[in-house]
């Protein structure tokens, strides 16, 4: 028999371990606001991770530090974790101040850290780390556009009113290189086409590149006066303003397109020996590390015929180096690396239906395939030539896994050099002795370790995973495969509600982008929390691949070729058809959202689709492939004049007729892109037929709403959801 007292001690000691318990239950119960979501405010359930920019040396690797502190560029040493100051802000700025100018806001950095480049009052400047002065570059009313370092770091090259210059940084003299600019010829400024479909948005209509001895540019010109105009309206003030836009749909015809090389000792062009009469797609120059011979490419105006050929800078004079043909269409080679000494070339290609490693002779013969198999790599990481090997990301193990792999040049014994299930970004050391690599899987939040050569964990460097993150209870992610009728297992993504009763009904809502070749199922975790907010207010949030994915390599090219849309809707609908056999689905409340090309697929969603899919948020979409650029949809679908059926098959306007769910689309006026024409023609069809929508105009917004239009735009995103399928109104607290 125990006393009172020892009763009273039990009973406290007790109470001292539930209560903290209960509290805890209470923290994992946290939900998420929508500020925290949409609009990225606090409190932050995930880091920030350290901003590593490569690689210094085989030891070091380089982190720009920027706290109340520190400002600079340090190179860190892979093993130890010992720091070197190789750029500090803080010493910079005090010699920048009489210029007005910020270390931090350099826009570019010489190789070896001796100079930083600036733009700012419409003018480049050079501030000069050893003699510590600044020295203004330019100085007119033109704005250079697009301003690059040359590699020694002595020039910078740029284009002004779309001819190229260049100008010498110890001297401040500047040198024009073309001379013929006007309303539709450009130097070193693509073409829109060329921008949004070949070159990318990321270069910012850059069209030229420095030789690795600094004493060439290679670059574009286009002659923008064969391609139709279209009109973009700005809205703004009482009369308004046109704009037009140099825009090629499927059919019309090409800029003009050449390519040259400026020589900056003698101030002279060299033209490469191609017909820019030709009816073909000339880009992507890339340099031998002697700057001795270039290369490039040229694809064919059906895209079914990829050429790499060489030229002499200084003739122009070139010769084919290797050719690729396909039923389908063949893309532009984004990972081709030029070995030293002519000893030949590495290529990812999609030769043998998936993306492989190639090994070719400088004439373009095969030496051996390095990777095979029904897998696909993803990108080249490191070209390792001193010790013969490759260093690639590729899913060899696991589908929507991306593991960093190694191979030798003699394409044998196929390394995987991280081992955890997850989605790897990787950074190689200069010749493989250490790697860092970012990390996550679809419940993880991505963490970031050193590894040494062999793959052997050194040190955890960082984890985004904040610390009040576990008191948040998140829906469960889970990955799984649907098996369409025709046999292929197609990869699938849902986030369930944090409290999941299989005994209720679920709403489901599609979140797709579903272009040719696109990925959007992999084994990480999204940053973008915008999944969690809705699977907590118990919605299914759904993400699905279909055939035609990047997982599916040729195989998919030849279901989706010349039928865009055909196969989408096919694989969209049989993934329903598996969610109704879903006790726990509510197969009235169906839902899809995308934006582009997703805005196209949620209008054939809603239109031919529409037996399956109840609602849709339609976003700047295509709903008409003759609507669309030239470039891109001609990849796929060929000419309408070739294509018809296609074409018909593959609008939405052909079944809006069949619409009867509920589909909001919104557009921005302005969008240069995907132009407001595609959302005006739907909805011409469906007022035709009295049918009832709802639309949603961003004005002057261009393809994409931006700040302050974006909380417009997210907080009518989330009120549609919860109106149609939780029939509540939304209240941002």
């Amino acid at each position: 028999m125990y006393s009172t007292s020892k009763i009273f001690f039990s009973i406290l000691l007790l109470s001292l371990i539930v209560i903290p318990t209960q509290l805890i239950l209470k923290a994992q119960d946290k939900q998420l606001s929508f500020d925290q979501v949409y609009m990225f405010g606090e409190p932050r359930i995930l880091n920030q991770m350290p901003r590593l920019q490569g690689w210094f040396d085989d030891n070091n690797y380089l982190l720009q530090k920027r706290d109340a502190v520190n400002s600079a560029i340090v190179k860190v040493n892979a093993k130890t974790g010992d720091e070197t100051v190789v750029l500090d802000f803080n010493a910079v700025n005090p010699n920048l101040d009489e210029a007005e100018l910020s270390a931090e806001e350099n826009i570019g950095i010489t190789k070896d850290y001796s100079g930083l480049l600036f733009y700012n009052d419409n003018d480049l400047f050079f501030y000069s780390v050893p003699q510590k002065n600044v020295i203004r570059l330019t100085n007119d009313k033109d704005e250079e556009v697009n301003p690059i370092l040359s590699p020694d770091g002595k020039k910078v090259a740029y284009t002004k009113s779309k001819d190229l210059y260049v100008v010498n940084v110890e001297t401040g003299v500047e040198t024009r290189l073309t001379h013929d600019a006007s309303d539709v010829v450009y130097n070193g400024y693509a073409s829109w086409v060329y921008m949004e479909e070949i070159i990318g948005r990321s270069l910012n209509y850059r069209a030229f590149w420095w030789s690795p001895n600094s004493e060439m540019i290679v670059f574009l010109r286009f002659d923008d006066s064969p391609v139709p105009k279209f009109p973009l309206f700005d809205a703004n003030g009482v009369h308004g303003r046109l704009e037009w836009e140099h825009y090629p749909k499927p059919g019309d015809p090409n800029p003009l397109v050449k390519m040259g090389v400026a020589h900056i000792n003698t101030n002279k062009v060299v033209w490469i020996d191609e017909d820019e009469s030709i009816d073909q797609y000339t880009a992507w120059p890339f340099w031998t590390p002697d700057s001795k011979e270039l290369f490039y490419q040229v694809l064919n105006r059906g895209q079914d015929d990829l050429q790499i050929l060489s030229a002499n800078p200084e003739t122009g004079k070139n010769k084919l180096i290797y050719e690729e043909k396909s039923k389908t269409w063949v893309d532009f080679f984004e990972d081709v690396f030029i070995l030293k000494n002519n000893k030949g070339f590495i290529l990812r290609s999609q030769a043998d239906g998936n993306d492989h490693l190639y090994f070719y002779d400088m004439n373009g013969k095969l030496k051996k395939q390095l990777t095979i198999g029904n897998w696909n790599v993803a990108n080249i990481v490191l070209v390792d030539e001193e010790n013969g090997k490759i260093y690639f990301e590729g899913n060899k193990d696991n589908m929507v896994d991306n593991q960093l792999y190694v191979v030798g040049f003699d394409g044998g014994k196929i390394t995987a050099l991280t081992k955890i299930s997850s989605t790897h970004r990787t950074s190689v050391s200069t010749n493989g002795k250490y790697f860092y690599d970012s990390y996550s899987d679809i419940n993880t939040p991505a963490k970031l370790d050193v590894y040494d050569g062999s793959g052997k964990l050194i040190r955890n460097l960082a984890d985004s995973k904040s610390k009040i993150f576990d008191e948040y209870k998140l829906g469960k992610t889970e990955l799984f495969y649907i098996k369409t009728d025709d046999g292929i297992d197609l990869p699938a993504m849902w986030v369930l509600p944090p409290n999941f009763d299989p005994n209720k009904k679920y709403p489901v809502l599609f979140s797709v982008y579903g272009a040719p070749g696109f990925i959007g199922v992999r084994n990480s975790f999204s940053g973008y929390l915008d999944r969690y907010f809705l699977s907590q207010n118990d919605i299914i949030y759904f993400a699905f691949d279909h055939r035609g994915s990047g997982y599916f390599g040729g195989k998919g090219k030849n279901f989706i070729h010349r039928n865009l849309g055909k196969w989408e809707m096919n694989d969209y609908a049989q993934a329903v058809k598996w969610l109704r056999t879903k006790s726990f689905v509510d197969s009235t409340k169906i839902g899809i959202t995308g934006g582009s090309y997703g805005g196209y697929v949620t209008c054939m969603a809603l239109t031919a689709g529409a037996d399956y899919f109840n609602y849709g948020l339609a976003e700047y979409s295509v709903t008409d492939w003759r609507l669309y650029d030239n470039v891109y949809t001609e990849r796929y679908m060929d000419t309408p004049e070739e294509n018809p059926e296609g074409y018909k098959n593959g609008s939405t306007l052909t079944y809006a007729n069949k619409y009867k769910g509920l589909l909001r689309i919104s557009h921005g006026t302005m969008d240069d892109n995907v132009h407001m024409q595609n959302t005006i023609q739907l909805i011409d069809k469906f007022t035709s037929m009295n049918k009832h929508f709802e639309l949603m105009l961003y004005p002057n917004e261009g393809h994409g709403v931006r700040f302050p239009k974006w909380v417009h735009a997210q907080t009518e995103y989330v009120r549609f959801w919860f109106k149609n399928f939780l029939g509540k109104d939304f209240v941002n607290e």
